[in-house]
C-alpha cells in the first residue's frame, strides 16, 4: 500500500483498502442448515432449473461500504460498469486500492481503470485472502438459500434487495470484512 500510496504522491491516511469479487445466484440453490424439531427432518425447496444472475461487489471494510451490481454475465464489459460504480464510492481526494483475485475480466489490458483505483491482484488460489468470499458465504448461508425462485426477475430482484440490505449494515461489513494484514500498516 506504501508504494500506491508513493507512486500516486499521497498519503497512507488517504488510501481506501476495497476487495471485489462476483458470485452467481441462480436457480439451482443450495440448501443450508435449518432449526428443527429433534428427530425431524424439515422440507428445503430445491429448484433444478437453471437461471441465473451475477452479483459484482466490492466491500471498503475499514469504512463500511459496499458497491454492488447485479449483472446477467462476467466479462470486461461488466467489469468495467463495476469498476466505474467504485470509482464513484471512493471518498473525494482518496484513492482505492482494489485487490481482487486473477480472473481473465479482472486482469485484462483492455478494462477502463478509473484514475481513483489501483487494482492489486491476490495470489492465484487463494480465495481466503479476499474477505468477499465471506460476504458471499453469509448471504448465502442467511439471505439466499432455501428458495425456489419463479424465474430470472426473482433472481435480480432478490439479489438487490439482500445487497441493500447489506449495503445498510455497515457495521456487518466490517465484521465480515477487516483483516488485519491488509489495514493494519
Amino acid at each position: 500500500m506504501a508504494a500506491v500510496a508513493r507512486q500516486k504522491g499521497i498519503g497512507l491516511d488517504d488510501i481506501e483498502i476495497w476487495f471485489a469479487d462476483e458470485a452467481r445466484i441462480g436457480q439451482k440453490n443450495k440448501i443450508t442448515r435449518r432449526w428443527a424439531r429433534r428427530g425431524t427432518r424439515p422440507a428445503a425447496p430445491h429448484d433444478q432449473r437453471t437461471a441465473s444472475t451475477y452479483i459484482f461487489g466490492a466491500i471498503c471494510p475499514r469504512h463500511g461500504k459496499a458497491v454492488g451490481l447485479i449483472l446477467p454475465w462476467c466479462n470486461i464489459i461488466t467489469m468495467n460498469l463495476h469498476l466505474a460504480k467504485i470509482s464513484t464510492d471512493v471518498a473525494p481526494g482518496r484513492h482505492a486500492v482494489l485487490l481482487m483475485d486473477q480472473a481473465g475480466w479482472h486482469m485484462s489490458a483492455k478494462l477502463e481503470v478509473p484514475a481513483n483505483i489501483t487494482i492489486l491482484p491476490l495470489p492465484p488460489k487463494c480465495p481466503e485472502l479476499n474477505p468477499v468470499e465471506n460476504v458471499w458465504q453469509f448471504l448465502r448461508d442467511n439471505w439466499l438459500s432455501n428458495r425456489v425462485f419463479t424465474g430470472y426477475k426473482n433472481i435480480v430482484d432478490l439479489c438487490c434487495d439482500v445487497w441493500n440490505k447489506l449495503e445498510d449494515q455497515p457495521w456487518r461489513i466490517m465484521t465480515l470484512g477487516l483483516r488485519d494484514w491488509a489495514h493494519g500498516f
